[in-house]
Parts: C-alpha cells; structure tokens; sequence
C-alpha cells in the first residue's frame, strides 16, 4: 500500500508530550501541541480510524481501521519521523476497534471475530488471541501487569472479565454498554448503556454489578474518569452535552454544552484539562476540569474521535 504523507509547519524540536486526535473523514492522524493546540503533523491513518493508542515511549502510534468489520488492519505510525509505516495485518481478525498498550505490546479487539487479542511490536507477531463469545466486544482495558483483561461486549450487553489467576466472566450491565473505564485502584469499573442513558457500577472484586445510576445520557460514547479519580466524564453522540459526575456522590455535578455531540475523551496527565472529540461539528473542545467549563476549541480534521496521549521518552 502507498501512503502520501502530509506535513504541516512545526519547529524543530518535537513536543516531549503530544495529543493524538483521528479524523474518521480526512482518515488521518493528527500530532497536536497540547499547549498551543495547533496541529504539528498530519499523517495517513487508514481506512475507517476509530481508535488510536501510543506506545510506552511515545514513538510509535496504533490506529484500529475498524469498517464494521470490513478491515483487518491496525496501521502504525511512527511519530518522531512522523510519517505512517506498513500496517498490521490480523489477518481473519476482522473488525479492529479498542486498543490498549500494556506490558510493551499493543492489544485489540476484534468485532467480527469475537475475539481480543496482543500484537508483540518486538517480535511483528500475533502471540495471544482469545475468544469472548459475545456480540460486537468493542473497548478494551488492559491492567499493567497483565492479570486482567477487561471488554465490553455492545450488542450482548456485557463486560467480560478475564483474570490471569482466576477464572473470568461476562456480567450484565444495561443495554449498548461500550464506552467504560477501570477507576483508580482498580476496584470499581463504570460502563455507559447508550441504550439506557444510564451508568452501571461494577465491583471488579465480586465481579458483579454493585449500583446503576439514572444519568440521562442516551447515546453514551464514551466514559472517561479523571486522573485523580474524583470526576467520570461521559459524552454522547445524542445530545449536545458532556456530563461530569462527581464519582464519590455519584451524582451529576454539571452537564457542559460542547456541541450537537462527542464521541473520544482525552486528558492531560496532570488533570487540568480534558479534550473531548465533537464528531458531528468537525472540531475538538478543551474543557477546563477546575472551572468545568469549555475554554477553547481547534481543528484536527473532519469527524475527529479516538484520541490518545503520546509522551516522548
């Protein structure tokens, strides 16, 4: 395959911490100043971008061409030479989606196949796929040392839990579970049910649903918590707001105007902002998480999305 590479102006010296933002519309990957927000590089992601992660060392980025299931391509992109390297082929692994990288290798979901599986950047090889049985497993989360494996399964309406040490299994949350995040500490996991506006509580330690919360978020995306754990943000592709949930109350604090509607959350490491992908309206919000509200917006192309934290080591 043959890639043209687009390069806009940027200094010399690359950013030590870059934001990653995908353009479902342009199919590219966008390097921008989290600071300045202005985009440094422009690089082919693809077709059908959906999710992007970086490598430990912030030189490499992996970008799932999901298609429905159409694709079986995982394209990389090398972002200090900034310019997009051969893909991954999964080969039967259609239907690329989440994306994690944990214990030095890049893990996937893969929709078609019902599958997640562990791509080793070391070796070039597929080292570990494992089946889920269950209906579009769509997001995945990875602990770091590699003894849980998490997904959520959108159409069977459950998470699947996959203890290296004990046996796993999928519990139900409520209908259209996709977007989740595992809180800090790692005892609680919180799942958005798009289809039931509402938020399930997951104690991780009984392995069952501990609470569901009433939010009104129908069409949820995605669900994100804070670095420090006090806040889950959650966006929707069906409304114009972003809600912010104080995660000790359980309770909506505020609910942001950013748009007609989000899909990816980012943020910064130390908490200070939070980057939300406006899908529809073409453009990306930064939300100040002290005052909770919408500071500024910029362009990383057409129906941005998945979005991800590079930090150069």
């Amino acid at each position: 395959m043959k890639y043209t590479i687009f390069l806009l102006a940027f200094g010399v010296a690359h950013a030590a911490s870059s934001l990653l933002v995908l353009s479902k519309s342009d199919t590219t990957l966008s390097i921008v100043d989290p600071v300045t927000l202005k985009v440094l590089a422009k690089m082919p992601s693809g077709p059908d971008p959906h999710e992007v992660v970086a490598s430990a060392d912030g030189k490499f980025a992996y970008v799932s061409n999901y298609g429905g299931g159409a694709y079986n391509t995982i394209t990389v992109v090398d972002l200090v030479a900034r310019k997009t390297l051969a893909p991954i082929d999964l080969g039967a692994l259609r239907g690329p989606h989440g994306l994690m990288f944990a214990g030095g290798k890049v893990w996937f979901t893969a929709e078609a196949a019902k599958v997640i599986g562990s791509y080793d950047p070391a070796t070039q090889k597929i080292d570990l796929v494992l089946g889920t049985g269950q209906n579009r497993t769509h997001m995945i989360w990875v602990s770091d040392d590699l003894r849980r494996l998490i997904t959520s399964n959108v159409s069977s309406a459950t998470m699947t839990i996959i203890d290296k040490s004990a046996g796993g299994g999928g519990r139900g949350p409520g209908r259209g579970a996709e977007g989740f995040d595992v809180a800090p500490g790692e005892k609680e996991l919180w799942a958005a049910n798009a289809q039931d506006g509402t938020i399930s509580i997951l104690d991780l330690t009984a392995k069952r649903v501990s609470d569901t919360l009433d939010v009104s978020v129908k069409g949820a995306n995605r669900l994100k918590f804070t670095p420090d754990g006090k806040l889950v943000l959650v966006s929707t592709l069906g409304g114009p707001e972003l809600t912010i949930l104080d995660a000790a109350t359980r309770k909506v604090v505020k609910r942001v105007k950013i748009g007609s509607g989000a899909a990816g959350i980012e943020m910064n490491p130390d908490g200070s902002r939070a980057y939300v992908a406006c899908t529809p309206d073409n453009y990306v919000v930064v939300v100040d998480l002290k005052k909770l509200d919408v500071t500024e917006h910029f362009d990383a192309g057409k129906q941005p999305d998945g979005m991800a934290w590079a930090a150069l080591r």
